[in-house]
C-alpha cells in the first residue's frame, strides 16, 4: 500500500480498524453470554475491506 493515503481511504481505514474488536466484556454479562462475538469482526489476511 502506498505510503501517501488520500485522508479519506485514511480515515475509512482507522474507522474499519476501530470497528474490529471484541465485544466488551459487560456487554457479554448484561446479554448473560447471549451476544460472545459480532459479525463485523475482520481478520487480516482473511477478508479484506472495500476503502
Amino acid at each position: 500500500m502506498a505510503r501517501n493515503k488520500p485522508t479519506a481511504k485514511k480515515r475509512r481505514l482507522a474507522k474499519a480498524g476501530k470497528q474490529n474488536r471484541a465485544v466488551p466484556a459487560w456487554v457479554i454479562v448484561r446479554t448473560a453470554g447471549r451476544f460472545r462475538t459480532h459479525p463485523k469482526r475482520r481478520h487480516w489476511r482473511r477478508s479484506k475491506i472495500k476503502a
